[in-house]
């Protein structure tokens, strides 16, 4: 039954990612929208808001929770024996990761937060944030994977010191990206 958890777990996993990647996306359009003339502006924008709804209410939210519920379950089986692996030096990738979990959770939050104010029309943030706040996704991703693949919090350093620069690449990516755009127009 374990391996049918767990399974379960990492499915739901990709689907809470694949949400939380495409959701900022949308908020950019939608924030980009304002920059149209009124009626595309209003077309768009309807549009984007059900596209958003669909996708928060009927994929994200809902992986989320599961993601919680599953992963609960397998750390909690028997056949695991979590609270042997956490006690030991080898295991507190373990807890690492638990907090990198914990702050996806705080990530998910803050695009409900971004989420609810943009369906009430609400634009607090620029399109170049919410690009930078999209690839905050990614940073989680790679800790976790590389956490849960390596299981060693050695080797967790140096693929920390990867992941920064991962993220210069990734901040200089966009930052290029906006001066072509800009040009552009």
């Amino acid at each position: 039954m374990y391996f049918y958890l767990k399974a379960l777990h990492i499915i739901f996993v990709v689907t809470w990612f694949a949400g939380i990647f495409y959701m900022p996306r949308l908020f950019i359009y939608n924030t980009e929208a304002n920059e149209k003339n009124e009626a595309e502006k209003n077309i768009l924008q309807k549009q984007f808001g059900i596209m958003m709804r669909r996708l928060w209410y009927g994929i994200t939210w809902p992986s989320a929770i599961l993601t919680f519920i599953l992963g609960l379950s397998v750390l909690f089986d028997p056949a695991y024996k979590w609270y042997k692996i956490v006690l030991q030096p080898e295991g507190r990738w373990l807890l690492v990761k638990l907090c990198f979990v914990l702050l996806l959770y705080a990530y998910h939050l803050s695009l409900h937060y971004i989420f609810r104010k943009q369906i009430n029309g609400v634009f607090n943030h620029s399109s170049q944030q919410l690009r930078i706040w999209n690839e905050v996704a990614t940073v989680f991703l790679v800790s976790i994977v590389t956490l849960v693949t390596v299981k060693d919090s050695l080797s967790f350093i140096w693929s920390l010191a990867g992941l920064v620069l991962f993220v210069v690449i990734l901040m200089a990516a966009i930052k290029i990206y906006k001066i072509i755009r800009n040009k552009k127009q």
